[in-house]
């Protein structure tokens, strides 16, 4: 009985470490994600505003905020925000406008 009980703590204790991700798997991770964002970003030079945000597996996304320069002309170098959302199944990004999130400087 002793051996049993010994024998399923064990396999717990590896079970429980296999589903842990290691800090080296997220960055790994984390250089995807913005790599990705990055790529589908209609941005010139777009960067990462804060950290990416890692929504429950549930859901299967995670979410970046970029900002950088829009390129076309008549934009003349106006700085843009664009929302990324990362499809952990697919490995696909899509990027959205989302210049509304930045303070326009009129109070109510």
């Amino acid at each position: 009985m002793k051996t049993l009980t010994f024998s399923l703590l064990c396999l717990s204790a590896l079970a429980t470490q296999a589903h842990a991700s290691s800090p080296d798997a997220w960055a790994a991770y984390d250089k995807t994600v913005l790599a990705s964002c990055t790529q589908a970003s209609g941005l010139k030079s777009p960067k990462p505003v804060g950290n990416a945000a890692q929504f429950d597996d549930r859901v299967g996304y995670t979410a970046v905020l970029l900002q950088g320069q829009y390129p076309q002309k008549h934009m003349k170098g106006q700085q843009g925000t664009e929302l990324c959302l990362y499809n952990k199944k697919s490995k696909t990004a899509y990027v959205t406008e989302w210049d509304s999130i930045r303070p326009t400087g009129k109070t109510r």
